[in-house]
């Protein structure tokens, strides 16, 4: 059965950090449709004054913040002794765990367009010890297709494999298409999926999904997504509903209120990293 679009979100414009420009698709009201996807910002500027400003350090505590730019660059910096840029087409992968501090700056370039998306962990994962792992291009598949090709950024494709996660297994594809052309993708019928037009209208499941739009498709085993008149960058991204409390606090994501109030608490007393690097 081929799966068909439930649900559909198109980004408006905002900022965030401090000051930074950006499409913002999910968030808060989108938890249980998503899930285990918590947020999408979508960037795209060719005017450096939009992002220079960056994101300044901040805490995070529940999540895996995953993100990949297509063009451009992104400078990380950690609480845990992690200092690493990435560039065109490339993946930060930050697990927050039980607490992280970070800031990510972003370089003038000719563009920047990419995605960043919050992954909810599972609720026994929360407080994991905190990691990064930056996706470089050797590390990424580019896998010909009929019409075009397909960035394997995380996961697994048929018979291909890129990076694993650790906590809830994503597979996440960049898929180009050439006008006109289509690809259906076999699914395993439980898994939630979303996909995200990040240049170009599409064709998904015979519907057709203006650029900047996240779509939350049915249960099913297949999808067929098509350019339409003009090529098409598509983002695939397929994992596990967790189905568990979502309790959200700004950078933070817990299970419940209270436990929320705990990590506001440590961060004013000072006791909210639980990880430190040794020197």
């Amino acid at each position: 059965m081929q799966r068909k679009v439930k649900n559909k979100v198109q980004g408006y414009q905002t900022q965030d950090g401090a000051g930074v420009k950006l499409v913002r698709v999910l968030g808060h009201d989108t938890i249980e449709e998503y899930d285990p996807m918590l947020m999408l910002d979508s960037f795209d500027s060719t005017n450096p004054d939009d992002y220079l400003a960056g994101f300044p350090e901040h805490p995070h505590r529940g999540i895996e913040t995953i993100s990949y730019l297509y063009r451009g660059k992104m400078t990380h910096k950690d609480s845990i002794g992690n200092e690493d840029t990435i560039t065109d087409g490339e993946v930060q992968w930050m697990t927050a765990g039980s607490g992280i501090l970070h800031s990510e700056m972003i370089p003038a370039s000719e563009r920047l367009l990419g995605v960043q998306l919050w992954l909810n962990l599972p609720k026994k994962d929360k407080m994991v010890k905190p990691n990064y792992h930056a996706i470089k291009k050797a590390d990424i598949e580019e896998i010909d297709i009929e019409g075009g090709k397909i960035r394997l950024l995380a996961g697994d494709y048929k018979d291909y494999q890129g990076y694993q996660s650790e906590y809830l297994k994503l597979d996440y594809y960049d898929i180009h298409l050439e006008p006109g052309k289509s690809i259906v993708i076999d699914t395993d019928s439980d898994k939630s999926i979303t996909l995200f037009t990040l240049l170009g209208k599409a064709k998904i499941a015979n519907e057709e999904v203006n650029e900047k739009t996240a779509v939350k498709l049915t249960e099913g085993d297949s999808i067929e997504i098509q350019a339409i008149d003009e090529k098409a960058q598509v983002l695939f991204i397929s994992s596990n509903a967790l189905k568990e409390p979502v309790s959200w606090g700004g950078p933070i994501v817990m299970n419940t209120k209270e436990e929320i109030n705990q990590a506001m608490y440590e961060l004013r007393n000072g006791t909210f990293i639980r990880e430190k690097v040794e020197y």
